[in-house]
């Protein structure tokens, strides 16, 4: 038994959720999601609630049911409140800024990287050393967000590079004489 697809899902106010046979329509204010929960799972709207549960007893059933309840979710929470993941840029001369609605990236190659933001995600800079991706699709964040980090990942020996916030960076002893 799946603990997170016998979970049911909230609905909060302001949001309408629609089915359509698998498909699954998620509308509210920051924006509309669909997506088509897989055939092994079978999914109902209880008032407010909508709840999963697995059609046979197979391990894919299982897997997929736990899997739809959370992209389901993710779908509820990013037209509610959204998604934001935070970038921070260690080392000298290392900036980022806007350009429009793109983000310009100085990191130590002969030109500047910039980068236009995909549909449905922004960009803020707060500081030249922190980057603010915010947007209502988990995936869509998460994945520029990993883009951006892969420019220029955080080194072993002076920690210099792009990380997410809060990320630790485990540092090498450098050479000894």
């Amino acid at each position: 038994m799946s603990r997170i697809g016998k979970k049911t899902i909230a609905v909060p106010k302001g949001v309408t959720v629609t089915l359509d046979g698998q498909t699954v329509t998620v509308k509210g204010p920051k924006g509309e999601h669909a997506w088509t929960v897989a055939d092994e799972v079978e999914i109902k709207q209880d008032g407010e609630e909508l709840s999963l549960a697995p059609r046979s007893d197979t391990a894919r059933a299982r897997a997929m049911w736990g899997l739809s309840r959370t992209l389901v979710a993710n779908m509820v929470t990013g037209v509610t409140t959204g998604f934001e993941q935070t970038l921070e840029l260690v080392g000298v001369g290392y900036r980022a800024a806007m350009k429009g609605n793109a983000l310009s990236l100085q990191l130590g190659f002969s030109h500047d990287v910039d980068i236009a933001p995909p549909a449905g995600v922004t960009f803020a800079t707060p500081k030249q050393t922190e980057i603010k991706i915010s947007g209502s699709d988990k995936q869509a964040v998460g994945q520029i967000a990993a883009v951006i980090r892969k420019l220029r990942p955080p080194e072993p020996y002076k920690g210099k590079g792009i990380r997410y916030a809060g990320e630790t960076v485990r540092r090498k002893e450098g050479k000894k004489k």
